[in-house]
């Protein structure tokens, strides 16, 4: 009986298998490598229902960020502004700007704004606000140079490995309570002998155990 295929398709399941294999590691370096914080989440800069400038209230006008956000110090979670807040200068400047509708919009009704959450990590993590900030920790270090964004974006990956890069050396990255909020802050040259007497005298400790953010 006369062979239907050439012997050389006894080569074609090895191919097969190779190229399964090679397209299994490919996914999975390919997966790996980019879906990854970095790569997924660096960057992200959603609308929001009312454009507000940080590089104009920030950078040019000096405006603090506790001004804003004032439960950083003392609560876990960063708050975002009532109208309220908003309205303490808008009464009074540009009150007619269309910029600012939905502004007056929600003072008017009483109803809050719906502003975009920029910044978010899972459930299972926990991140108190009030013990980085009290121990040193800048706001620029986590959201970057919010007083040069025209509209807040993500500047790093809050990944578990970036979280862990700093409570393993928190000597590299900590500065006097009074620069907390300062941006484009610059460490003096003796900044490393400072921050580890400073972590001697307060006890400062970042833990590294699963149980400090996951419980």
């Amino acid at each position: 009986m006369p062979q239907i295929f050439h012997r050389r398709a006894n080569f074609l399941p090895a191919i097969s298998l190779v190229a399964a294999a090679a397209g299994g590691v490919f996914a999975l370096v390919f997966l790996w490598y980019y879906f990854v914080p970095s790569y997924t989440d660096v960057g992200y800069m959603p609308d929001q229902p009312v454009e507000y400038s940080h590089r104009l209230h920030v950078g040019q006008l000096g405006l603090d960020c506790r001004y804003c956000h004032t439960n950083v110090e003392t609560t876990a979670h960063s708050n975002i502004p009532a109208t309220q807040t908003c309205m303490n200068c808008h009464s009074q400047i540009k009150t007619e700007s269309l910029a600012l509708v939905g502004v007056r919009e929600s003072w008017a009704t009483g109803n809050s704004i719906e502003w975009v959450r920029v910044h978010q990590l899972p459930d299972f993590a926990h991140f108190s606000h009030s013990i980085h900030i009290n121990n040193g920790v800048g706001c620029e270090s986590c959201h970057g140079r919010v007083d040069q964004m025209e509209t807040v974006r993500q500047e790093e990956p809050l990944s578990m490995r970036w979280c862990l890069d700093c409570h393993r050396a928190p000597e590299q990255h900590l500065r006097p309570t009074s620069e907390i909020t300062k941006m484009g802050y610059e460490q003096p040259i003796d900044f490393l002998e400072r921050n580890l007497a400073r972590m001697k005298e307060e006890n400062i400790r970042p833990p590294t155990a699963c149980s400090a953010c996951h419980y």
